[in-house]
Formats: C-alpha cells, sequence, structure tokens
C-alpha cells in the first residue's frame, strides 16, 4: 500500500536516523526475513486461491459481490509480487539497489494497487447496501453488468491519477526536494533509499481521495446494513417461532425470504469484519501520513516501516477471513485444496439447489435429495405439510 505518502522518512538527524532499520544484528535480520517472506507467501497463495475458487465454482461466479471479490485478490496478489519484495529486499539490506527510475515506478505501482483495493472494497459496501437493504427487483436494477463493468474499471483508472501522473511528474516534491535528495544518501554508510517523501498538498489529497472518502462511504453503508440486518434478524426469529402454519401447507415465498435474509445477515457480517480489519491496518499509516508533513517529517523511520508493513499484511488478510467467514468460500477452497473430493463437492453443489427442492419447518432446512420427478416432488411437499 502506499509507500506514496513517505516510504522509509527518518528523523531530522541524518547521520542518525537516515536508515530505518540501521542497528538490526544478523538474529534481527533473520526473524525479519522469516516474518516478511511468511507475509508475501501467505498473500500470493491465499488471493490465488480466492481467484481461482471463483473462477472454478459455477455458484460463486452466479453472485455479483465476488466480481469485486476477484478483482481485489487480483490487485492485493499484484501487491505481494510486485511491491513487496523489493521493500523486503531495501528492509533487509539497509540500501536501494535498483536505481532512481526504478524507485518512482515501484512507488507508483504501490499506490495503484493499494488505492485500487480501496475502492474496491468500497464498491464491495456499496453492492451489499444495495442487495440487502434494498428490494431484489431494485438490487438488479442498479448492479447491472455494464454497471458493475464501469465500477470495476473505475477501481482501476481512478488511482492512475494520485499515482504514475502525479509521481512521475513530481508534484509530491515540489517544496521539499532538497530535503529528499539530502535523505536519499547515507554518507556513513555509503547506503542508497527509496525515499518517497512528499509535501503537504499531496499528502492531504492523496489521502482524501485514496483512504478517508471510501472511508466515509464504508462506514454510512455498513451502517445502513448492520440496521437492516438486525431487523432481518428479528424476522427470521419471528417465523422461526411462528413454524408451520395452521393450514399445514408450506409457503415457499416465506422460506425463500428466510433463506435470503440468512444468507445477506452473514454475508454482511463477513464484509463487516473484513472493512474492520482494513481499516486497523491502514488507519495507523495514513493519520500518520497527514500529521507528518506538518510536524517537519519528524515520525520516526522504524514507525513508518511498521506501518507499511502493517498495512502490506491486509492484503493475505482478506483471504484468510473469507475461509472461515464464508461457508461458499470455505467449500471452494477445500476442494481444490483435497483434488475434488466429492465429500466437500456435494454439500456446495446441494446448498445451491434451486429454491423448490429445498423446505424449512420449524427453522431446520430439509434438502430434497431423493426427489427425481416432478410428481413425486409434489407428493414430498404434501408429506412433509401434513
Amino acid at each position: 500500500m502506499p509507500s506514496y505518502l513517505c516510504l522509509l522518512p527518518v528523523m531530522e538527524e541524518l547521520d542518525v536516523n537516515v536508515s530505518s532499520n540501521e542497528g538490526f544484528g544478523i538474529a534481527e535480520k533473520i526473524v525479519l526475513l522469516t516474518f516478511i517472506s511468511a507475509v508475501i507467501l501467505m498473500a500470493i497463495l491465499g488471493n490465488l486461491l480466492v481467484m481461482v475458487a471463483v473462477c472454478r465454482d459455477r455458484q460463486l461466479r452466479k453472485i455479483k459481490t465476488n466480481y469485486f471479490i476477484v478483482s481485489l485478490a487480483f490487485a492485493d496478489l499484484l501487491v505481494s509480487v510486485l511491491v513487496m519484495p523489493f521493500g523486503a529486499i531495501e528492509l533487509v539490506q539497509d540500501n536501494w539497489i535498483y536505481g532512481e527510475m526504478f524507485c518512482l515506478v515501484r512507488t507508483s505501482l504501490d499506490v495503484l494497487l493499494t488505492t485500487a483495493s480501496i475502492l474496491h472494497l468500497c464498491c464491495i459496501s456499496l453492492d451489499r447496501y444495495y442487495a440487502i437493504c434494498c428490494q431484489p427487483l431494485v438490487y438488479r436494477n442498479k448492479m447491472t453488468p455494464l454497471r458493475i463493468a464501469v465500477m470495476l474499471g473505475g477501481c482501476w483508472v481512478i488511482p492512475t491519477f494520485i499515482s504514475f501522473l502525479p509521481i512521475m511528474q513530481g508534484w509530491n516534491s515540489i517544496g521539499i526536494i532538497d530535503l529528499i535528495q539530502q535523505r536519499q544518501f547515507n554518507k556513513a554508510s555509503n547506503s542508497t533509499y527509496c525515499i518517497f517523501m512528499v509535501n503537504k498538498p499531496y499528502a492531504i489529497t492523496c489521502s482524501v481521495v485514496a483512504f478517508y472518502i471510501p472511508f466515509l462511504l464504508m462506514v454510512l453503508a455498513y451502517y445502513r446494513i448492520y440496521i437492516t440486518a438486525r431487523e432481518h434478524a428479528h424476522q427470521i426469529r419471528v417465523l422461526q417461532r411462528a413454524g408451520t402454519p395452521a393450514d399445514g401447507r408450506q409457503h415457499p415465498p416465506d422460506q425463500h425470504s428466510t433463506h435470503r435474509m440468512k444468507t445477506e445477515t452473514k454475508a454482511a457480517k463477513t464484509l463487516c469484519i473484513i472493512m474492520g480489519c482494513f481499516c486497523l491496518c491502514w488507519a495507523p499509516f495514513f493519520v500518520t501520513n497527514i500529521v507528518d508533513p506538518f510536524i517537519n517529517y519528524m515520525v520516526p523511520g522504524k514507525l513508518w516501516t511498521a506501518f507499511l508493513w502493517l498495512g502490506y499484511i491486509n492484503s493475505g488478510l482478506n483471504p484468510f477471513l473469507y475461509a472461515f467467514l464464508n461457508k461458499s468460500f470455505r467449500r471452494a477452497f477445500l476442494i481444490i485444496l483435497c483434488c475434488g473430493d466429492e465429500r466437500y463437492r456435494r454439500p456446495s453443489i446441494l446448498g445451491q439447489t434451486v429454491p423448490c427442492s429445498t423446505t424449512t419447518i420449524n427453522g431446520s432446512t430439509h434438502v430434497l435429495r431423493t426427489v427425481v420427478a416432478a410428481g413425486s416432488s409434489r407428493g414430498v411437499w404434501r408429506k412433509e405439510g401434513q
């Protein structure tokens, strides 16, 4: 994520604090390298697993939200492949060996990909808002394939205007060029650093566009989702207490509404937890980024590095949240990891059967597994209602 706001900044005294990891011993470097390698590997494998799961599972592909999740996973995957490894090498070696131009390219990619991740999460929250807080017909009218494509395109195009364009033009360094040049070199250790410092206008503009505005929209959307989810939960409890109607016949539309409310409520909880983890990981970085230019860039380099890698951890965290909190993703992951084991495939298929093949009795869902003909299906419905 944004090293665009200050990658390895240092204290005012150049000869003491120009390197954020100066003084690391051999043992400390081994521990640091092990931890960083684990973060990178977790991000690569986890996000690949999400992408493969959606591509292979037909039921996951039918859910519109998952298009945003796949695109988000792709952005996080690129962060773990194109951004993290070079930052890790510089951190461990205490030296940037790839030249000034590649430093700008790497930093631009950092800003582009991490900002794209935030915008994807914002789009997911809006998608969930329309799905949960609006009627199904409204959701279908709002989230058309064309609108989804436009939203996905915006998630990738908008970040270019705060990454490659201003960074390559040097707009971020206006007024602080001398300070940047001073801190790029450490004469005592003969080291070069990929320093990316920003002036006050750039820090405020990029932070507001990349984090604070999307964060505000997500908070508003999830607040409405939370209120609606509470109402759905109350309705579910009422339906469960009511049990079978007095006339002894099942009413499939009511059961379908119950199933939809349960599904959407669980999805809202999952996505709220994902957003909460995201804010916990990135809020320290962006708060510090706003403050640092106004205190003469006095934030210690090691603190910046800690906040930066705390944000990077988020790129590998989402797949594990999907696995533990989302039943559909968990089944898809198990099918992939267990090479298509039928024990995991059958529940996934049966769990996605058409509405007329399930019935709910006193809060318990029963799948009509043995029904083959339409006539026998009607017979089962009669029998269950008796």
